[in-house]
């Protein structure tokens, strides 16, 4: 050994720019062995901090309220431009082209097995009776659905499964949960149903178009019942009521909760009282479900529950049931590249993702995005991974309002909250996730008031910008969306060039909150906003209001002005 030592020493002497080489190659190695353990976890996405453009020119004076400047720094909400799929996208997801690849499918009954007794024996709430078919024409189970590609348990879509009042919780491909009250589809093999869950690796959560299904035991009775409709209002028979209500039942002991019972059993979204007939179906260009009547000429006493009303054979009380409609349910990108990109811009919490969900039913296709979020994407937009510039996508969210980025667009669907509003869901978004609360001390902290000085000017020079650069641009309020959904849906569809069946639009209409609807139980019991910001704001409004009229639009709604 010290003869070889020796002479590679003698060899280095008389080849020093060798030595020297091997050493900075040995140096390189071990530089690049620590980045990449530093870049094997799942790092933060950086925000890219952008300051909104003033909104002064020609074509846009400043009109005489207060002067919006740029100087104001705004927090980062967006993901930085640079790489859209770095290593924070690692494992979140599976696309569907990745379904017919191997997996290990060792002991998938046993493995299944040992998750289900240890869940049985902890909740005693749901009993495992199989694996089932499925098929994404025709669903197995078809009431409620939905997907998370990250975090996805067993228990997770049984609890929510039961609190709806289902019968049946199914888990399929790791990461999708349906729920319905009939299983409609024939067993298969144990075997089949071979994939892990996303959120627990030892329980099985289906396979590919495999369905691993729970009965709930203990679901929630009250749930599925009268509690759990959703009451659409008085409505006067239609004329062809065999055709827009195919099902019926005589029921001389009539209740709501034994007509809901029995058109949810049909597998239908609307139950109709009609005295002692109980009506099920769809809402239809036969029972648009538009025009209500006054409630009182329902109110007609139920045989079997003296305090509630039934209806009688001339006017009908709906209640919307558990059960999805899937009329609007399908989605996919679109078949050939678009050759214009639509922008659906917005300013940060004026109701952006809830507006790409309906379009999302309406036309059948994905929204795509300017950033990327791994939580949307994991909540099904699947849009949301696409480059905004594929073309794949039938409009690209973006909260951007500089110049350039609005004219790299061909057209733009505007969508103006309520200031007030607005930045009180971005503050909310910003410390507690997309449907979670700022906690108490966000709000009496300092952050709130450094988040309306530098939020509230950007909400105005936001609709500036984008009143000033874009080239067509339809202007629609969330105010008016939410009050006249069916219209405002019409509008916006209208301008993406896709031809949306009026069943389809009146299937979104009872779908319309989706994944992200913020519970309305937990409100501040305080008005957060000071006099000061009162004011300020109040300018910021006047300047929008009077820029969409200098336009000849409508200006902004009443009550978006200081209370």
């Amino acid at each position: 050994m010290a003869k070889l030592l020796l002479k590679l020493q003698r060899y280095f002497r008389r080849k020093p720019v060798r030595f020297f080489t091997l050493l900075a190659l040995y140096l390189a190695a071990g530089s690049l062995v620590f980045l990449h353990s530093g870049f094997s976890g799942e790092p933060t996405v950086a925000g890219s901090p952008r300051r909104p453009a003033a909104a002064e020119g020609p074509g846009l004076p400043y009109l005489g309220v207060m002067q919006l400047s740029r100087g104001f720094k705004v927090a980062a909400t967006i993901p930085a431009g640079g790489r859209r799929h770095g290593p924070w996208f690692r494992n979140t997801s599976k696309e569907p082209s990745d379904r017919g690849k191997s997996r290990d499918n060792s002991g998938p009954r046993s493995r299944a097995l040992r998750g289900r007794s240890g869940r049985e024996k902890e909740e005693d709430r749901a009993r495992y009776i199989g694996c089932y078919e499925d098929n994404t024409r025709q669903r197995t189970l078809r009431g409620m659905s939905f997907f998370d590609y990250k975090k996805m348990t067993v228990f997770r879509c049984q609890d929510n499964c039961a609190e709806r009042g289902y019968l049946y919780a199914g888990l399929e491909f790791g990461a999708e949960c349906y729920c319905g009250h009939k299983i409609q589809a024939s067993n298969a093999s144990e075997s089949e149903c071979n994939m892990e869950c996303k959120g627990e690796r030892s329980n099985t959560c289906g396979g590919i178009n495999r369905l691993s299904i729970y009965r709930l035991e203990l679901a929630q009775e009250s749930a599925r019942r009268y509690g759990s409709a959703i009451f659409r209002g008085c409505f006067r028979r239609p004329e062809n009521v065999s055709i827009a209500l195919p099902a019926s039942q005589l029921m001389l002991n009539m209740s709501v909760d034994k007509c809901v019972d029995f058109c949810t059993e049909k597998e239908f979204p609307l139950a109709a009282l009609a005295g002692t007939t109980c009506r099920c179906g769809f809402p239809s260009t036969l029972f648009p479900l538009h025009e209500r009547e006054d409630e009182q000429l329902c109110a007609h006493k139920c045989a079997a529950e003296e305090f509630e009303s039934c209806g009688s054979a001339d006017f009908l009380l709906v209640y919307q049931t558990q059960v999805q409609d899937n009329r609007c349910m399908d989605r996919r990108f679109l078949p050939s590249r678009a050759k214009q990109l639509v922008a659906l811009a917005s300013f940060p919490g004026a109701g952006n993702t809830w507006a790409r969900h309906l379009i999302e039913l309406a036309t059948g296709f994905y929204t795509g995005s300017y950033y990327f979020d791994g939580s949307l994407y994991n909540k099904g937009f699947k849009g949301e991974r696409d480059h905004w510039r594929s073309g794949r996508t039938i409009c690209i969210k973006t909260h951007e309002s500089g110049q350039k980025e609005i004219e790299s667009f061909d057209s733009a669907i505007l969508l103006i909250r309520n200031p007030y509003k607005a930045l009180m869901a971005e503050f909310n978004r910003k410390y507690g996730g997309h449907i979670g609360f700022a906690a108490h001390a966000h709000w009496k902290g300092k952050e709130w008031p450094e988040f309306v000085a530098n939020y509230a000017p950007w909400w105005a020079t936001h609709t500036l910008d984008w009143l000033r650069y874009g080239k067509k641009v339809l202007v629609v309020h969330f105010e008016d969306l939410k009050r006249d959904l069916f219209v405002q849906l019409q509008r916006m569809v209208a301008l993406l060039g896709v031809t949306a069946c009026e069943d389809r639009l009146l299937c979104v209409e009872g779908q319309k909150d989706g994944n992200f609807k913020r519970s309305g139980l937990r409100k501040l019991e305080y008005d957060p906003y000071t006099p000061e910001m009162r004011k300020a704001i109040g300018g910021y409004i006047r300047t929008v209001d009077a820029a969409l009229k200098l336009r000849n639009l409508s200006g902004v709604p009443e009550d978006y002005y200081p209370r």
